[in-house]
């Protein structure tokens, strides 16, 4: 009986082992893979501010999304400290 992996277990296969082969710290930059966490990580954040869209109307539709992310952004803004040089 012979063993056939679909595709998407040899791409897993092939991730796992690259990332035992070059470390996991290299592996996410080398990958891409940090952005791809970091938008699944505001996408949960986005939605946090509410699941569903109010408005009808497309336009009022769009408009209400972009306060949600500038909403966000700001408090993106408030965690994120400000360094400055001494002397």
């Amino acid at each position: 009986m012979e063993n056939h992996l679909c595709a998407g277990a040899t791409a897993r296969n092939e991730a796992v082992n690259a990332s035992r082969y070059l470390g996991r710290a290299l592996w996410w930059r080398w990958s891409g893979y940090h952005r791809r966490s970091r938008v699944e990580s505001k996408m949960n954040c986005v939605k946090l501010l509410g699941q569903s869209i109010m408005a009808r109307d497309f336009d009022r539709q769009v408009a209400e999304i972009q306060i949600r992310v500038a909403a966000l952004n700001r408090y993106t803004a408030l965690g994120i400290p400000v360094t400055e040089p001494v002397g």
